[in-house]
């Protein structure tokens, strides 16, 4: 039996664990988390909270609230906090490089042309693995909504948030959708919230998250600075590589889809990359399972200036997703006090329903649009939803069935 761990507040978190069981549980989630962040959220919480039991469901979606504040990748976010609740600075590094490195070499792969990667070839088992994800994300809204938006209010709240997100489908619409149920939340919701017991700031004082705090905004601010600095080439050129992907994981919300014009901008017109590579790319980075953040990684791979290949990769990966730690680390802690108190608690009632409003949204748009285009894939997703919900098969396996069914259905016409 292992001690408990001790936050800062002197509440009590879940046994420690150690890094390498939150290595292989997230290179698990790496290898198997196709359909994007939303879906991320579904195998997450299918894995962690149902299945490992690490954290409550209350003490999940605080974390899921507390990362779609913040900018950058939010299920990546997640999966760095859960690590880092669960056994400290390592598993939180553990469950970055677990959920991260196999979309990550699978693109460098792809960029240095080891392997010719013809995704017309695909197309039956990638629209089996959009299957999926309608499937795993329809099963989170569903479980979600059973603790997090029971009643007329948490019910009313989810549904409202849903049809601003779908109205307006943009960062403004999802925090404003996320601001309405904190509002509602006070107003509505005091005492109407179970307290998780569950702390989530494990071995993190508030020095140390002021330190990554201030870390994070000297970065910002002083990395143009750098970059601009005369040097060696290929000196320069890792500042400059640095500076971009570092913004590129500092300055977007929504993570996802919505960094790829923002990377787009940094790496095409300079003549690093070529819109056909860029493109390219792209259309490979839906076909790994992960994080879309990984992109980076192959575009580092196929810079034409130096350094590219695997040191290239290397920098603007890291690049990219150090804004995630630092804003993690340096958050969790102010978090972990807030949640605890009674308008907090209401507010993050109301906040906890409005996310399930915006599963439910995403379960439409895009999740359910990109993959839903005739009946036998309307059978084939209830089908998986079957599995998952009543037969509780694991999600990998699942995946792997809708994968090979589509590519049996595309023979068929």
């Amino acid at each position: 039996m292992t001690e408990p761990r001790w936050t800062t507040d002197g509440t009590t978190a879940v046994p420690a664990g150690t890094w390498f069981e939150v290595f292989v549980a997230f290179l698990r989630l790496g290898l198997t988390s196709f359909g994007g962040p939303v879906a991320h959220l579904g195998y997450f919480r299918q894995d962690i909270v149902e299945r490992r039991g690490w954290l409550d469901e209350h003490a999940y979606l605080d974390l899921v609230a507390l990362c779609q504040f913040l900018p950058g990748p939010a299920s990546s976010q997640v999966g760095i906090g859960i690590g880092l609740t669960r056994a400290g600075y390592a598993g939180a590094l553990a469950a970055w490089i677990g959920f991260t490195l196999p979309s990550a070499v699978a693109l460098v792969v792809f960029g240095l042309g080891v392997e010719r990667f013809g995704l017309s070839r695909y197309a039956g088992w990638l629209h089996g693995l959009k299957i999926a994800a309608v499937a795993v994300v329809a099963q989170a809204v569903w479980g979600m909504a059973s603790t997090m938006a029971t009643g007329k209010t948490r019910a009313t709240l989810a549904v409202a948030a849903a049809a601003i997100v779908l109205f307006v489908p943009t960062t403004a619409g999802q925090l404003g959708a996320i601001a309405l149920g904190a509002v509602t939340g006070i107003l509505l919701l005091q005492g109407d919230r179970k307290t998780s017991e569950q702390a989530l700031a494990v071995g993190v004082g508030h020095p140390v998250a002021i330190c990554c705090l201030v870390i994070f905004f000297a970065l910002l601010i002083g990395l143009p600075l750098l970059a601009g600095v005369p040097g060696p080439s290929a000196t320069g050129q890792a500042f400059a590589d640095i500076n971009a992907f570092y913004r590129a994981g500092s300055l977007v919300f929504g993570g996802g889809h919505v960094v790829l014009p923002l990377l787009q901008a940094a790496v095409v017109p300079p003549g690093w990359v070529t819109n056909d590579a860029f493109l390219a790319g792209y259309g490979a980075a839906q076909a790994v399972p992960g994080p879309l953040f990984t992109f980076a990684a192959y575009l580092g791979a196929v810079m034409g200036p130096q350094p590219h290949g695997w040191t290239g990769a290397a920098i603007c990966l890291a690049a990219i997703f150090l804004p995630s730690f630092l804003l993690v680390i340096g958050t969790l802690p102010f978090w972990q006090v807030l949640r605890t108190r009674p308008q907090a608690q209401a507010g993050l009632s109301g906040v906890n329903a409005a996310v399930v409003g915006l599963l439910l949204a995403a379960l439409y748009n895009p999740v359910w649009t990109s993959a839903i285009a005739a009946p036998r894939d309307v059978a084939l997703a209830l089908a998986a939803f079957l599995l998952l919900a009543v037969w509780k098969l694991p999600p990998w396996l699942v995946v792997v069935l809708c994968a090979g069914s589509g590519a049996v259905l595309e023979q068929f016409g």
